[in-house]
């Protein structure tokens, strides 16, 4: 496979873990206090990733100043991310969460043009924007399903556009794993300090279970997200997250019961289009090549 190919796969993937992360989070229903939950959560991850990285032989600590540095800053907007994520995720619908979520690939792109001279096609560019069309459909700015958190969602869209760019920035020598384990272990710190400003509660065996799942996908979903953005175009493989979406109105409808508009499921459609459109373009120019 080519490296735009395996980076789309590796998107996709990461997408899928995310979804299920924030699936088995909100079925708790609120029951454990925002910060408690985070700092659990990152505690269980941060177990598990440094048992395996151990295991693999992948953790390597000794990296330069600047890749220890560059860590730290996406440490630092994976924390600010995580929050405004969260607070969204249980105050409003799951697939209109991910919608909003879905503007990523295009900030991304952009932001890779811009700071990283990064060549875009007009083809790509095309898709990219088509698919944006297609989540304001699903997001409807102006009607009564934009509010406070819809602001929440779009904070965390910059966050996690930041955190992606830096990701670019480190030095191909760097472990996906060790900067997996930094992400868990800066999210787990800030969520234990900011947990002590509120009063913990008991854990029911129910969420107990959700929070183990979440930790396990959540490890699955920092991964795949890595290393997908350290491979292969950012142009190309950014619009792959749209997939997430699909997946994430399906899941709202199964489980909680969120039944899409007809414009939602249009948009989806439109984005999901857009999406295999891509595919398809990289699969005809890797022949070519």
């Amino acid at each position: 496979m080519s490296p735009n190919t395996t980076g789309a796969l590796l998107m996709m993937a990461s997408m899928m873990a995310f979804v299920m992360n924030d699936t088995f989070l909100k079925l708790t229903n609120g029951e454990v206090p925002l910060f408690q939950l985070i700092f659990i959560r990152g505690l269980l991850a941060t177990l598990l990733i440094y048992i395996l990285a151990r295991k693999l032989g992948t953790l390597r600590l000794q990296i330069s100043r600047q890749d220890k540095a560059l860590i730290a800053l996406r440490g630092l907007s994976e924390v600010v991310t995580a929050y405004l994520f969260l607070s969204a995720l249980f105050n409003m619908p799951l697939g209109n969460l991910n919608a909003i979520m879905q503007v990523v690939p295009l900030t991304v792109t952009l932001g890779s043009a811009l700071f990283y001279r990064e060549a875009v096609g007009w083809r790509r560019m095309l898709a990219i924007v088509i698919g944006l069309w297609g989540v304001m459909m699903i997001v409807r700015p102006g009607v009564d399903g934009f509010n406070i958190w819809s602001l929440y969602a779009l904070g965390s869209v910059l966050g996690v556009t930041i955190r992606d760019l830096i990701t670019r920035r480190l030095s191909p020598g760097v472990s996906g794993m060790t900067v997996t384990l930094g992400t868990t272990v800066a999210v787990m710190a800030a969520a234990g300090m900011a947990s002590l400003t509120q009063e913990w509660a008991p854990i029911s065996s129910h969420s107990w279970v959700s929070i183990c799942a979440s930790a396990i996908f959540v490890s699955v979903g920092y991964f795949s997200s890595i290393q997908a953005m350290r491979t292969g175009e950012v142009s190309f493989i950014a619009p792959f997250r749209y997939t997430g979406l699909v997946m994430a109105m399906m899941i709202g409808f199964f489980i909680f019961g969120e039944v899409p508009r007809v414009l939602t499921l249009i948009g989806a459609a439109i984005v999901m289009a857009t999406g295999l459109f891509t595919f398809y373009r990289e699969r005809k120019l890797s022949q070519a090549a």
